[in-house]
């Protein structure tokens, strides 16, 4: 794996003096002062709101006033999707405890973690929640998975991400709920730039078609017009509490270990086998990215560690499960010699396959009023909308 030297001071790109993006992040500049354009994004972000200050903690509550009042008589009045992971688990806790009845939504793409598998029984027995769940066909799973790796492009791991969202959206359906919670926090973990982190439907079904050996029957598709159909004909809101509130995430840690045994899997996005060998092993070394830049810059701007101390563990290998390397062999059918040659073929980029993207820039006017209105995120009109920087 290329790394840089651990010394901040004497690394030959230019990185942010206020955390440690690089030059080599997708889309990125400086102002006069050498802070990137992600930071003033965060402060933005903060500013509109008003995270962990009363201006933001006044608007959640009021979101929560309305979930309860869109609930009354039904049996759940909001969805939260789980992954066993910290924010997913706390998300439930604090749900409960603001007197909300969630119901916890889980989209199994058959290489979840035991660890992980396990977090998610104790919390939502502890808290006595119910849990839907969408099973993909595990060989039908690992049939898109192999397209998209035998594809060259970053985003393997992409129909996870979009079968989960599809999955809530279903469940909202279902039940009649009109809100969805998601655990996720800009201040914690930063906004990843779109550069190779992109998906959606039209991309996965393309992929698919051209790399794949078997039929889409179980997997939970979003296409375009589904998209449209929950956001502005269903009109379920995506709400993201932690944009609103104060939130710590090792406190939401220690606290889940205390109160439910709930155990920690080693690192962020590691409680899923497949996410786990895309952060710590395909992407640093078919594509030199190493996503733990997000978490690590976010630390430093919130003052919980130094750029130096990050930078430094930045330039240290990612944490790589024991065997995950063959149980990734393993189970998508590879010879140690077709994995190689995959691992080596140039890597490619959405970019060069059939995508919504020019859409979703089209349609901008639209996106934005949705997600002001919190029918779609609005870290999905903030990537997604905006043309895009290419990678080279």
């Amino acid at each position: 794996m290329i790394k840089l030297q651990p010394d901040i001071h004497k690394a030959d790109l230019q990185i942010c003096n206020n955390c440690i993006y690089d030059e080599r992040v997708n889309g990125i500049h400086f102002d006069e002062e050498g802070v990137c354009n992600y930071c003033h994004q965060i402060d933005d972000l903060k500013d509109q709101y008003g995270t962990g200050q009363k201006k933001g903690e006044d608007q959640f509550a009021a979101i929560v006033e309305k979930v309860k009042k869109s609930g009354k008589g039904k049996k759940y009045d909001c969805i939260v999707g789980v992954s066993g992971g910290t924010d997913s688990s706390y998300m439930l806790y604090l749900s409960k405890q603001l007197g909300l009845r969630p119901l916890a939504v889980h989209y199994d793409n058959t290489w979840n973690s035991a660890i992980a598998t396990e977090n998610i029984r104790k919390v939502l027995s502890a808290l006595d929640v119910d849990l839907y769940t969408h099973v993909t066909d595990n060989k039908e799973a690992d049939d898109i998975f192999k397209a998209f790796f035998k594809a060259s492009v970053a985003e393997i791991e992409a129909s996870t991400d979009l079968a989960l969202a599809e999955t809530m959206y279903r469940a909202a359906s279902k039940y009649g709920i009109k809100y969805v919670f998601e655990g996720h926090s800009f201040i914690t973990e930063g906004i990843t730039p779109v550069g190779r982190n992109y998906f959606d439907g039209k991309y996965i079904k393309s992929i698919h078609k051209k790399y794949g050996s078997m039929k889409m029957k179980t997997y939970p598709l979003m296409t375009f017009s589904r998209f449209l159909y929950w956001t502005v004909f269903k009109r379920i809101k995506k709400i993201r509490p932690f944009w609103y509130i104060n939130y710590n995430k090792e406190e939401a840690r220690a606290f889940l270990e205390k109160e439910y045994d709930w155990k920690y899997y080693g690192g962020h996005h590691l409680e899923n086998r497949m996410t786990a060998f895309f952060h710590s092993y395909y992407m640093p070394i078919k594509f030199n990215t190493d996503f733990r830049n997000n978490t690590l810059s976010a630390r430093v701007r919130m003052g919980k560690t130094t750029r130096e101390e990050a930078w430094k563990e930045y330039n240290t290998e990612p944490h790589l499960e024991e065997d995950l390397l063959n149980y990734f062999k393993k189970r998508l059918g590879l010879s140690e010699e077709e994995f190689q040659r995959i691992m080596d073929l140039p890597p490619k980029s959405w970019y060069e396959f059939p995508t919504y993207k020019k859409r979703f820039e089209l349609l901008r006017p639209l996106f934005f009023t949705l997600a002001k209105a919190n029918l779609v995120p609005m870290s999905f009109y903030l990537k997604y909308c905006f043309p895009a920087k290419k990678n080279k």
